[in-house]
């Protein structure tokens, strides 16, 4: 009677993914099989991060969204933060000559621009915020 061997084929593709990188497909180190000491990949690469929501520095960068851009600056965005400065002069200029078009709804445009940019800068990330 012929025995039945255990097939040792998927125990040992389990065992190739956990001694190449992922990324660059070098040889990990057995003694440390969750990085790579050639590209730095390591266990947990591309996870998504938690971000706190509404710290200080967000709501501070809100209340400086007063004037449309300075928040954007606060945190380390000025490129950005001129370009929605010039933005919201636009807005203003387009909402006046809208709101003689329309019976004055155009006026409505300015505080939806406003809020836009108070919640676009509440959660764009933070370049001057310290590392941790």
């Amino acid at each position: 009677m012929p025995t039945q061997s255990i097939d040792p084929a998927p125990a040992a593709t389990a065992v190739a993914q956990l001694t190449d990188c992922p990324l660059c497909g070098t040889h990990l180190d057995p003694a440390h099989p969750t990085e790579c000491p050639r590209c730095d990949w390591t266990q947990g690469y591309r996870r998504q991060r938690e971000k706190p929501v509404g710290n200080a520095r967000d709501i501070a960068a809100v209340l400086l969204t007063v004037v449309p851009g300075l928040g954007h600056f606060y945190k380390g965005h000025t490129t950005l933060g001129v370009l929605v400065l010039l933005g919201g002069i636009l807005a203003v200029f387009a909402a006046a000559v809208a709101a003689t078009a329309t019976m004055g709804l155009g006026l409505l445009f300015v505080p939806v621009y406003w809020v836009a940019m108070m919640l676009h800068v509440f959660w764009l990330e933070d370049l001057r915020m310290p590392a941790r």
